[in-house]
């Protein structure tokens, strides 16, 4: 067993952690996954560079890459917890509650606001919301094809339906969807220099939270004096063993909901019209039997994209792990994006196959009580415009994209589009 204390631990020859190697395209990082599935599924690396706040006592963390152990961590909810912050950055205590809503929790608090949360969304208001995306996906692609070949498909297509589904669905009124849509890129785009243009980031972070927060806050007080048909007004009502979500925890999804609702259909519409456009041969597949086929297409997309490529959980008890010990206290990071190209799991990884089954993806997570929430709403979207883009526009073809940078979203920030 080799000597696991922290001190004595030394650091991985492969890098992690630095600027240079979430600036490289995703195949090259999938070479150093590919080297550390097969020979190191557990390795030990410094704390993440230029980080967004300092800690001098951040030892660093423990990279998880197989398949197998990001399901087995994410299901130990007993030793590896959330409560302490889910992404590789450690950001200030207040930010957690603020920005990652349930995410950032432990039972018995992480199931009960899952379960009000989740008393919200009734029958009625999955039905009302399927119905909104089918018309936004229509709208949306009819707007690409007025915008003209070489649009930006993220700014004029990938980036629209999921806002607005997020603001049909809570009921954000217009005047506040483009300031929600500036926040939720705020959130998520912090790590991104070119994004971020000298201001400072911290201060970016917390002013697009208290943003997001306001549009929220106003929106609740205003569906408990007149309710309508949407989920703010559910969630102001929801109710469970007696207990209602105070206007903290309201406001908190709502962030959550604009950062997550937006960026996993967002990025993943994205990537799957570059790769239709890569694999011509995938797109004829689909295309031939739409319907049929758009099911299995989805979740490969998903995996394929891995939107969400890190997230973090704390160990609170050493435990053994591929002859280390993971000591209390310490980070482990589950990387995504190495999982859903794990050989063992997924027959040529690095190839499209839109037929693939089963295709026990990552992308949501790897189960257990922090399983994606919103799972169900990505897929409905995705089938939506990617019926409306093979319908319309046929010949649709992807140019280069332009990637942005940071370690927790597989981001395209821009990427023109032919037809």
């Amino acid at each position: 067993m080799a000597d696991d204390s922290a001190g004595a631990r030394p650091y991985d020859s492969i890098d992690l952690s630095s600027r240079a190697f979430w600036s490289q395209p995703a195949h090259g990082r999938e070479r150093s996954f590919a080297t550390l599935r097969a020979h190191r599924p557990l390795s030990w690396h410094p704390p993440v560079a230029d980080a967004l706040m300092d800690d001098p006592d951040d030892p660093g963390f423990w990279a998880v890459v197989r398949h197998a152990d990001i399901v087995e961590i994410s299901r130990r909810t007993d030793v590896f917890v959330s409560g302490q912050g889910v992404i590789f950055e450690n950001v200030p205590e207040e930010m957690l509650e603020m920005s990652q809503s349930f995410l950032a929790m432990d039972d018995p608090r992480h199931g009960k606001l899952r379960r009000l949360i989740s008393a919200a969304f009734t029958p009625r208001q999955i039905a009302r919301i399927t119905e909104s995306i089918d018309a936004n996906a229509k709208t949306v692609v009819q707007e690409l094809a007025a915008a003209g070949p070489g649009s930006d498909f993220v700014r004029t297509c990938s980036s629209q339906l999921p806002m607005r589904t997020l603001s049909d669905m809570m009921g954000v009124p217009e005047a506040e969807r483009a300031t929600v849509a500036d926040a939720a890129d705020d959130l998520v785009s912090w790590a991104d220099p070119e994004h971020v243009a000298g201001r400072d980031r911290m201060g970016m972070l917390f002013e697009s939270t208290l943003e997001l927060h306001r549009v929220a806050l106003a929106l609740a007080e205003q569906r408990r004096a007149e309710p309508a048909d949407d989920l703010m007004t559910a969630l102001v009502q929801a109710e469970v063993d007696d207990e209602r979500l105070l206007d903290e925890e309201i406001s908190a999804f709502f962030v959550l909901l604009a950062v997550a609702g937006n960026d996993t259909t967002r990025q993943t519409t994205s990537h799957a019209v570059h790769a239709l456009t890569t694999f011509a041969e995938q797109r004829d597949w689909l295309a031939a039997g739409f319907e049929a086929r758009i099911g299995t297409a989805v979740e490969e997309f998903l995996r394929w994209a891995t939107p969400v490529m890190t997230f973090r959980r704390t160990a609170v008890a050493d435990v053994e792990l591929h002859g280390h010990t993971v000591r209390a206290g310490e980070k482990v990071v589950m990387f995504y994006s190495s999982g859903n190209r794990d050989e063992t799991v997924f027959a040529g990884p690095g190839v499209l196959d839109l037929g693939r089954a089963p295709n026990p993806h990552l992308a949501f997570g790897g189960g257990g009580s922090h399983f994606c929430l919103g799972a169900q709403l990505a897929r409905t979207q995705l089938k939506a415009i990617l019926r409306e883009l093979l319908n319309q526009l046929p010949d649709l073809r992807a140019q280069e994209p332009e990637y942005l940078a940071g370690n927790f979203i597989h981001a395209i920030r821009a990427m023109p589009c032919t037809f």
